[in-house]
């Protein structure tokens, strides 16, 4: 197939190779017509970014490594890295191809014409599928305070009210805990300490079995021992497991952002800042947004009131460059509700689930079978 082929990769979506090495692009194309016909092509990162999101399953060739770090196109998964080593070379892991494999989230590494069989059998598998996961939105705060988990509870609470099968995921590990803030700290299943092993592709009826669970609601969230590090892959690992068992994942980002966390906000489809409308929220967000932003593949603000300046919402956006996704009018009875153990956004009345509605209005929904009921 000629490169960059001019179909729609969000309607037409199918595998994508991306190398620049003739011959290691027509060993690829009789591999990929053996497993599963048509693919696009990219000859580097620059052409490959149409389709990149979209793509069912993304082979990378060696010689293609360095221009994708150089991109930093998105995380995504599916992604196979290939060399190609003549018969009776061996295969160094000092290879910067190899070393790059990490970096670029590659989820194999594989070496021609010993992988062949392989690559086949891997084309075949993604064939034309539509990636169809649910959608992933992180919620960040841009201060201390400003009411980032709640309204990332809020969203997955809504969901789940609106008949949507939502997984809510705690990327904080000094925030307290999402399962406090919706009274299920007494709920059995397992917390990030027990799932920070995870590797991978992840069973996904075997995790949501394992999870605390409430209706349509799943959480992943932390006990109240002492916190970790929690590896890459293991937050990776979980939201993987999200896209495909859920139809809404969101997460509750932490605003000193450690490497799990970037990762989340580089899986997400878009990144919701919360900013209170006031002058100093706005100066703490800018600086907020600078660290978040280059990692988002979309950035965009919930403004929270009272302003007690009159600072208005669209003066808001524009201070920070940023579009605005919705607004937050007072709700004074909240922070009471909260106290109470009423769980945000739980009564669907208030300000707060009028919002959280509206936000999930404008996220697509998945059409295909989840991987667990």
């Amino acid at each position: 197939m000629a490169p960059d082929h001019p179909s729609d990769p969000r309607t037409s979506p199918r595998p994508l190779v991306v190398t620049s090495d003739p011959r290691l692009l027509d060993e690829l194309l009789q591999l990929a017509a053996a497993g599963c016909g048509e693919v696009d092509v990219a000859h580097d990162a620059v052409a490959a970014r149409r389709h990149w999101r979209f793509a069912t399953l993304v082979v990378i060739g060696a010689d293609a490594a360095a221009s994708c770090l150089r991109a930093k196109l998105p995380y995504r998964s599916d992604v196979v890295l290939v060399a190609r080593i003549p018969e009776g070379e061996g295969d160094s892991a000092d290879d910067p191809a190899f070393q790059a494999a990490s970096a670029l989230g590659a989820d194999h590494v594989v070496v021609l014409p010993a992988a062949a069989t392989w690559l086949v059998e891997r084309f075949g598998s993604a064939g034309t599928t539509k990636r169809d996961e649910a959608p992933v939105v992180g919620v960040i705060g841009g201060r201390g305070g400003a009411g980032a988990s709640v309204l990332a509870a809020g969203l997955a609470i809504s969901a789940a009210r609106l008949g949507r099968h939502p997984m809510l995921v705690d990327a904080d590990p000094l925030g307290g805990g999402v399962d406090l803030l919706l009274g299920w700290e007494g709920t059995a299943g397992l917390r990030w300490p027990e799932l920070s092993a995870a590797r991978g592709r992840v069973d996904v009826a075997a995790l949501y079995g394992e999870l605390p669970r409430r209706g349509e609601l799943v959480v992943v969230s932390w006990d109240r021992g002492d916190t970790l590090d929690l590896p890459v892959e293991a937050m990776e690992a979980t939201l993987g497991a999200g896209r495909r068992g859920s139809d809404l994942v969101v997460v509750d980002l932490p605003r000193h952002l450690d490497e799990s966390a970037v990762r989340a906000a580089q899986v997400a489809d878009e990144v919701l800042m919360v900013v209170t409308a006031d002058i100093r929220g706005c100066a703490s967000a800018a600086r907020m947004a600078a660290r978040i932003g280059p990692h988002c593949r979309a950035l965009r603000v919930v403004v929270r009131g009272p302003a007690p300046g009159r600072l208005r919402v669209a003066e808001v956006g524009q201070a920070l460059g940023l579009p605005v996704a919705g607004s937050l009018r007072p709700e004074p009875d909240l922070a009471a509700s909260l106290e109470a153990g009423e769980p945000p956004a739980s009564n669907g009345k208030r300000p707060l689930a009028e919002l959280c509605e509206r936000l999930i209005a404008d996220l697509p929904q998945p059409t295909t079978r989840r991987e667990v009921a």
